[in-house]
């Protein structure tokens, strides 16, 4: 019985408003008075006083300004004007591994050969006839 009662008592409290006390008239919750800023140190302050007083760093000048102007330029040239130039020189460069001229180079093998009507892959690198061998002893 006494632990039906308590629990009425708890229930009847917690629509009231309060939690386990009496929470005054009509259950209504007093908000404590507004602080203004700076006087409460847990408050945080806006995002512009914040960036003022403890700007970005970026490495490049001790002026905030010409340290994001500096920060973007080298970014840029050395990001976008890099790698693109960089991709531009790699795909024009010469053919220093000769792959090209080789593919050229088998192509008209294959039609000379075609037009004499010679296979075109033998077993023999060198025309055996034109070989110099030693002799047999």
């Amino acid at each position: 019985m006494a632990a039906a009662a308590l629990l009425r008592r708890a229930l009847g409290a917690l629509r009231a408003g309060a939690r386990g006390r009496s929470a005054g008239a009509g259950g209504a919750l007093a908000l404590p008075p507004r602080v203004p800023l700076g006087a409460d140190p847990h408050e945080e302050e806006p995002m512009a006083v914040a960036q003022r007083k403890n700007p970005d760093y970026h490495g490049f000048s001790d002026d905030p300004a010409a340290d994001l102007l500096n920060m973007r330029a080298v970014f840029f040239t050395g990001i976008s004007i890099t790698i693109v130039l960089g991709c531009v020189y790699l795909h024009y460069m010469p053919d220093y591994g000769l792959r090209q001229w080789a593919r050229r180079e088998a192509e008209l093998q294959v039609c000379a050969r075609e037009r004499q009507g010679l296979p075109l892959l033998t077993s023999n690198y060198y025309d055996p006839a034109r070989l110099a061998l030693p002799p047999e002893d």
